[in-house]
C-alpha cells in the first residue's frame, strides 16, 4: 500500500518561511512524477510544483522564484521549501505521486493516483 504523509505546514506571517515534507512509503515506481499541489478557501486544487525521478521541476508562475521542490537525502522524502510567503499562498498543500509515462509530469490532479491527508498552511498579512 502507498502512503504519502505531509507535514511541516503551519501559521507564518507575510515574508516568512515554511519547508513542506512528504514521506513515501510502499512507492516502488523507476519512472515517478511527484508534486505539490494546494487547495486555498474557496478555490480549486492546483498544481504547484512537480519534480520527476530525473530530477526535473516545474513550477506554476505565482511561486516561481520563491519556492523550491527537491527530494531528500532520505529518498523517500520529498520537500517544498517556501520562502517570502504571501497570503495568497495560504491553503491545505497536498503531496501527491504516480508513474511517469511522460516527458514532463501532469499538472492536473488526474496525473496522479496517490495522495496525502494534506498539510495546511495559513500566512497572515
Amino acid at each position: 500500500e502507498v502512503q504519502l504523509v505531509e507535514s511541516g505546514g503551519g501559521s507564518v506571517q507575510a515574508g516568512g518561511s515554511l519547508r513542506l515534507s512528504c514521506v513515501a512509503s510502499g512507492f516502488t515506481y523507476i519512472s515517478y512524477c511527484m508534486a505539490w499541489f494546494r487547495q486555498g478557501l474557496r478555490k480549486e486544487r492546483e498544481v504547484v510544483a512537480t519534480i520527476d525521478n530525473d530530477a526535473t521541476t516545474t513550477y506554476t508562475d505565482a511561486v516561481k522564484g520563491r519556492f523550491a521542490i527537491a527530494k531528500g537525502d532520505a529518498k523517500n522524502t520529498l520537500y517544498l521549501q517556501m520562502d517570502t510567503l504571501e497570503p495568497e499562498d495560504t491553503g491545505m498543500y497536498y503531496c501527491a505521486a504516480g508513474g511517469r509515462w511522460g516527458t514532463a509530469c501532469p499538472t492536473r490532479q488526474i496525473g496522479y493516483n496517490y495522495w496525502g491527508q494534506g498539510t495546511q498552511v495559513t500566512v497572515s498579512s
